[in-house]
């Protein structure tokens, strides 16, 4: 066997070789199940779990931008025309949320954890300065003290309703940004407390909320079932809230925002708790994004999530009293919140009814910057941008023996709403997109066998028609000889008739004679 035709044989084994591993691998993921197998033990909320550490200190920066409704002509509402607002902003805040108190139960299968939130002003980032900015807003303190006595008397809410006047206290008020946010000496309030003692002289949007948790967390880590990891077992020793009016709406679904179970797919829904609204929401899969060169899937809350009862039933448990509800794209969070009557919903009313925005002029909702969403890596399951957006309302209505009220239409009035967002961080985009390199080549490891196995046929096929090439080229040049007479001297041109070329076994013939 001459060495091209050893060449042919060794190249065919090889081939057929790598080409039937290769498929074997391919038809039986092998190398996807041993990847999905290690991520679903790597991605867990271990000590010994890469992921943990970001968990307890997510690098990201986090930003909350505020932004306000200044209110343009408070007289014109209160004599019972249309209010007009006009938005103001952003003053932005870095968020720092690290994970305190962290400990491990039932043999690391649940994790408890405090999450502390501080926030530190960004004057780069804002539109103007909050500790100068005067804004002219709802009372929201004025609201709370009629809502609270809606219930009583007429002759009580009337003296009450003197007596407020006789403080010189209104329905609008004129405070700093900063006041308004974190917290101002509030004239009525005062009066309160020296009656009640338990309640706050202080008031602001995010009062007492600089530095402190919102609840006492136990998690799951994933350590028995992958689809648990991160999902929230309990909220201050809750697995059920009591608030709403159906077991469904009570539910403490999904995680807290901050991590998903890995291997997500598009036909999934994703639940969220947020304890400031009080609920658990579900997002769905809208498309994919990048985001710093890695592919994410776009997940966002769908129009059914704050839809009202009569298009989507399920939500009628969040209607307090039952069958006392609102309209699509409001939700009413008074109910685990004392005080004032207070509403939220996404900003500019994005996706509600076109009653409550046509109520206010000055709104103007749109997708691209309303929208809550979150860009989730589905490999990892791990966040790479967010948008949580949600805005503050309060309901404002005319309430008898408060003569100030007497001709207010019914209103859900915006005060703000906050933008908080988190991008991941240079080096962690980098990192990230490192693994997903290494976790696709390991899985397409069988398509690059395959690869290899169709590249050596193609050499195959080559080699073997040249080698057919040269052994019809030889055939075609070889010849028998018939005479071994020794070769005659050359005959003159006149003497012997021309002759082309060899020839074999045939005699010359003279041409005849004319």
């Amino acid at each position: 066997m001459t060495r091209r035709s050893c060449a042919i044989y060794c190249t065919g084994i090889v081939c057929a070789h790598l080409l039937i591993v290769g498929i074997a691998l391919v038809v039986a993921q092998v190398f996807q199940t041993m990847i999905h197998s290690r991520l679903k033990k790597e991605i867990t909320l271990t000590e010994k779990s890469q992921v943990f550490e970001a968990w307890k200190n997510p690098p990201p920066p986090v930003y909350m931008e505020y932004y306000f409704f200044n209110v343009t002509n408070p007289g014109v509402f209160l004599a019972g025309g249309k209010a007009a607002v006009k938005q103001i902003g952003p003053y932005t805040y870095r968020e720092y949320r690290p994970r305190e108190n962290v400990t491990f139960l039932e043999n690391g299968t649940k994790i408890y954890a405090l999450n502390p939130k501080s926030f530190v002003f960004v004057p780069e980032k804002s539109a103007g300065n909050p500790e100068v900015d005067i804004l002219t807003t709802v009372n929201i303190p004025y609201v709370a003290v009629m809502d609270q006595l809606n219930s009583y008397s007429f002759f009580l809410r009337t003296f009450v309703s003197i007596y407020m006047n006789s403080l010189g206290v209104e329905l609008f008020i004129n405070r700093t940004v900063h006041e308004i946010l974190w917290g101002f000496k509030d004239p009525l309030l005062t009066k309160v407390h020296s009656m009640k003692p338990e309640v706050d002289e202080y008031f602001g949007l995010m009062w007492k909320k600089n530095g402190t948790h919102e609840g006492e967390f136990v998690f799951h880590t994933g350590e028995e079932n992958y689809l648990d990891y991160g999902k929230i077992d309990t909220w201050n020793g809750l697995r059920q809230m009591s608030w709403w009016s159906s077991n469904q709406s009570n539910m403490i679904n999904g995680t807290d925002g901050a991590v998903f179970h890995p291997l997500i797919n598009r036909n999934e829904l994703l639940y969220i708790f947020a304890a400031d609204l009080c609920r658990s929401i579900h997002l769905g899969y809208v498309k994919d994004v990048d985001v710093k060169g890695i592919t994410a899937y776009r997940f966002a809350p769908p129009s059914d999530v704050l839809m009202s009862p009569k298009d989507n039933p399920a939500n009628a448990g969040f209607c307090v009293p039952a069958r006392d509800c609102l309209g699509t794209g409001v939700l009413k969070v008074s109910v685990c919140r004392e005080g004032a009557p207070i509403v939220v919903s996404f900003p500019h009313f994005y996706q509600a009814d076109p009653a409550y925005i046509n109520a206010v002029d000055g709104l103007n909702p749109n997708k691209e910057e309303h929208e809550t969403y979150l860009d989730l890596q589905p490999t990892t399951g791990v966040p790479i941008r967010a948008c949580k957006r949600a805005q503050l309302n309060v309901i404002l209505k005319r309430v008898k023996g408060f003569p100030k009220t007497r001709f207010l239409n019914d209103t859900i009035f915006p005060i703000m709403f906050v933008n908080e967002t988190a991008t991941i961080d240079d080096e962690s985009a980098s990192q990230m997109r490192t693994l997903l390199l290494i976790v696709t080549l390991v899985s397409n490891f069988p398509l690059l066998i395959v690869g290899m196995g169709i590249i050596l046929l193609l050499v195959l096929v080559v080699l073997f028609c040249r080698n057919r090439q040269k052994k019809t080229a030889k055939e075609d040049t070889a010849y028998t000889q018939v005479s071994n007479k020794p070769e005659q001297p050359p005959e003159t041109q006149a003497s012997k008739p021309a002759k082309n070329g060899s020839y074999i076994a045939m005699s010359p013939v003279e041409a005849e004679k004319c």
